[in-house]
């Protein structure tokens, strides 16, 4: 790079980074009543994200591709807080903000090919508290790129159905079993964007992270399951190729992601050893017909929040109580100041728990 690119690189790379993790601010803390507080809080990083693009040159051909991604991500963080800014003055409009917030996955689609080689990029996208890991930071520098790792996705393009999309860290070795995680969407969502929801968890803790797609508009919960035969047949191929750890095979999901948790999960033969259903709805007769065999011991991490608008809280709290007294081994956290939204804090408490918690005597 010459002196004109780095300068570039160097003013632009903090206020985009900035202006992201401001984004997934309001996605986190996002409730309609509270959105001008939350817009409040955060202030305006787009005004000098904007100052620092305005003023990006060109670069010499070798860096054409680092510069479109950096482009593509700052156009994408930009958009999004102009959509947010219209929505405000509209009246929260919530489809509008979750259009909005729907370009933070477009945009760290376009920054994560650079973290091999920007470190600042490869901190973003691990866990806060990892940032300043020394060691991580260098075996994921060091790591060679590789067909098997990294992200990738499968018949998985924006607006298909039925295909996933998946993170492999980058200094994976077959000469050890990992962990997965499969982690299913929201209603109207799609696994191309929901990876980005665990990655940073995925690659600072080390797990093989897959993000289905449902093959209709969302998960099966009425009329026949397509979705689990599905689910296997991906589980399948990731088997086949990734070495994985046979006791620590986790589903989880959001919303009616999380409620298909539940729906698949709980079938006798569900190949999943954990259940993690966030912000799910959850009816009693799902744990009626579910074979006592497979709840019995079946580790259950239930989260969801308190001013939850969608599902309320009530059938989170019913869940825990049926499902502890079938024999499940239920962890409940109730998130005081979470509304419908998904609590990225968690992901590393998810990990922890799947490690330490061992699976059914019979898995």
């Amino acid at each position: 790079m010459d002196e004109r690119e780095v300068e570039d690189l160097t003013g632009l790379l903090p206020p985009l980074l900035a202006a992201l993790e401001a984004l997934a601010f309001v996605a986190r803390h996002l409730n309609p009543p509270q959105f001008d507080e939350v817009m409040a809080a955060v202030g305006d990083p787009e005004t000098p994200l904007r100052a620092a693009f305005e003023t990006l040159g060109d670069w010499n051909e070798g860096l054409a591709e680092v510069r479109a991604n950096l482009v593509f991500a700052c156009e994408q963080t930009l958009a999004a807080f102009e959509a947010l800014r219209e929505a405000q003055i509209g009246g929260a409009d919530v489809r509008q903000v979750y259009r909005a917030l729907g370009r933070i996955p477009r945009a760290q689609e376009a920054l994560y090919p650079l973290a091999a080689g920007l470190p600042p990029v490869s901190r973003y996208f691990l866990e806060p508290e990892h940032r300043d890991d020394a060691a991580r930071l260098t075996r994921l520098a060091e790591a060679t790129a590789r067909d098997e790792a990294g992200v990738g996705h499968l018949d998985n393009e924006p607006g298909s159905r039925g295909g996933f999309s998946l993170y492999v860290p980058e200094d994976y070795s077959p000469e050890r079993p990992w962990p997965l995680v499969m982690a299913l969407h929201g209603g109207a969502g799609n696994g191309r964007s929901f990876l980005w929801t665990w990655l940073r968890a995925a690659r600072t803790h080390g797990a093989i992270l897959v993000t289905p797609t449902a093959i209709g508009d969302t998960w099966a919960l009425m009329g026949p399951d397509v979705d689990t035969p599905n689910l296997n047949r991906i589980l399948d191929l990731v088997q086949g190729r990734w070495r994985i750890d046979e006791r620590r095979v986790l589903l989880t999901g959001m919303s009616d992601g999380g409620t298909f948790t539940y729906v698949s999960g709980l079938e006798s033969g569900s190949r999943f050893t954990h259940l993690a259903p966030i912000a799910a709805a959850f009816h009693p007769m799902l744990g009626a017909m579910a074979e006592p065999d497979r709840v019995q011991g079946l580790p259950i991490h239930i989260a969801h929040g308190a001013l939850d608008w969608m599902f309320s809280v009530e059938l989170a709290r019913e869940a825990h109580v049926l499902l502890q007294r079938a024999g499940a081994r239920v962890t409940y956290r109730e998130i005081e100041d979470l509304s419908h939204t998904y609590p990225r804090e968690l992901n590393p408490d998810i990990l922890a728990w799947l490690d330490a918690t061992p699976p059914q005597a019979s898995s």
